[in-house]
């Protein structure tokens, strides 16, 4: 049977692949640590989830919602970015609410996006940030995803050389996957290319919490003149453990916010109201529950690269987000992310995300997320140590560890 022409467009899910094969070894009673899907496992703070209680109580809440968002939680957006980054927006002009960063993302790409434009993009970077262009029609030219001169030489010949000029630039730090970070003085520097060449800048901002150092994360709207010409998307996923909550914004711009939300007014009619009014109170109440999360992924962080570095495996330690982006060890590179990554289900019970499926610039590493408590990460390790130690014995007549691409 022919696929369609969007999902033609789009290449095979690989992490299904691996999702298959844990669902079947955990189906033959094998103790799969999951590390491959950044689903967080802590719980929402108790304040949010009293408020859903609460609201979800009246009937009237229960009718159809705002599709950009109550005003109660767009104010509530603006005051994290004026409190946070220092950053003054208007919640009816520059703030729309959104199903999570990623349906915000493509929207956005089917809001901005004319058949044949050209937007560039990382790689590796989270899949939506492509594809959700590409299903809108866009094609693709990747730009290097660490912050840093390549990455502006290639800003540079991609306006030389794409036909037509492209109409956008993505950016993601801290970055998934590969935990990447940025400055201000980077912004600067974008912010003044995407304003010389009359670009769009889209920034996912999702992780602005997750951070293990003294300087946290800036946002790309602080630097001066930003609001012509970006937008950031931003999530309570991580910052508040509500992933399944789906809730997100996209800030800034008010002409691609305008474009966003008419898109929107036609697709939903926005998150449960209980649900927003519950983001407001998140985004209004105590920070300390951020701040306790932070800690419990840093020390999980330390917990993997020491655990892993003693298993054999050299893991970077990485600065901020909830992902370590570790190099495949050498013996193994030849076989590719996913071929490792199944491996290390089949022989370390241990699940990890494909490189390959970030991009293929991606596939000589994994990312690993920190979505397991310390004990189980340090299982993981042992796991993954007992891999290493026999796979020239238990691997010689199923894959050559010795071969290079």
């Amino acid at each position: 049977m022919e696929d369609f022409y969007k999902t033609r467009r789009l290449p095979p899910y690989v992490f299904e692949q691996v999702n298959r094969l844990k669902a079947k070894a955990r189906a033959n009673g094998a103790d799969i640590i999951d590390l491959g899907m950044g689903n967080p496992d802590l719980p929402t703070p108790k304040h949010i989830v009293e408020k859903l209680v609460e609201t979800v109580q009246n009937p009237r809440t229960h009718r159809y919602s705002a599709s950009k968002g109550i005003p109660g939680l767009r104010r509530a957006q603006a005051g994290y970015y004026a409190r946070r980054f220092g950053v003054k927006l208007d919640p009816d002009t520059q703030v729309v609410a959104t199903l999570g960063s990623k349906e915000g993302f493509a929207n956005m790409a089917q809001a901005i996006t004319a058949p044949g434009d050209v937007v560039l993009g990382p790689n590796p970077s989270y899949p939506i940030h492509a594809f959700g262009f590409l299903m809108a029609g866009a094609a693709l030219r990747a730009i290097p995803a660490e912050p840093g001169e390549e990455l502006f030489r290639a800003l540079d010949r991609a306006v030389v050389h794409s036909v037509p000029k492209p109409i956008a630039v993505i950016l993601c730090y801290p970055a998934n996957p590969t935990a990447y970070v940025a400055d201000l003085d980077f912004y600067r520097e974008v912010v003044a290319f995407a304003k010389k060449h009359d670009i769009f800048v889209l920034s996912d901002l999702a992780y602005s919490e997750i951070y293990f150092g003294d300087t946290p994360p800036p946002s790309v709207l602080q630097v001066p003149g930003a609001l012509d010409v970006a937008v950031e998307f931003t999530s309570l996923s991580k910052t508040f453990s509500m992933p399944g909550w789906r809730m997100g914004f996209a800030v800034g711009n008010e002409r691609l916010i305008a474009a966003l939300s008419r898109v929107k007014s036609y697709l939903d009619y926005g998150a449960f109201t209980p649900i927003q009014v519950a983001a407001a109170a998140a985004l209004n109440g105590p920070e300390d529950c951020i701040a306790e999360t932070r800690a419990i992924y840093r020390k999980r962080r330390d917990v993997l690269v020491e655990s892993f570095a003693r298993a054999g495996w050299v893991v970077p330690a990485p600065e901020a987000s909830m992902f370590a982006w570790a190099p495949i060890p050498e013996k193994f590179r030849a076989l590719g992310s996913l071929e490792f990554s199944k491996l290390l289900i089949e022989k370390a019970d241990v699940a990890v995300a494909p490189g390959i499926g970030f991009g293929e610039y991606g596939d000589d590493y994994v990312r690993i997320a920190l979505v397991e408590n310390e004990q189980r990460i340090r299982q993981a390790a042992r796991g993954v140590r007992r891999f290493l130690e026999t796979a020239d014995e238990t691997l010689h007549n199923v894959v050559s560890l010795n071969s290079s691409r």
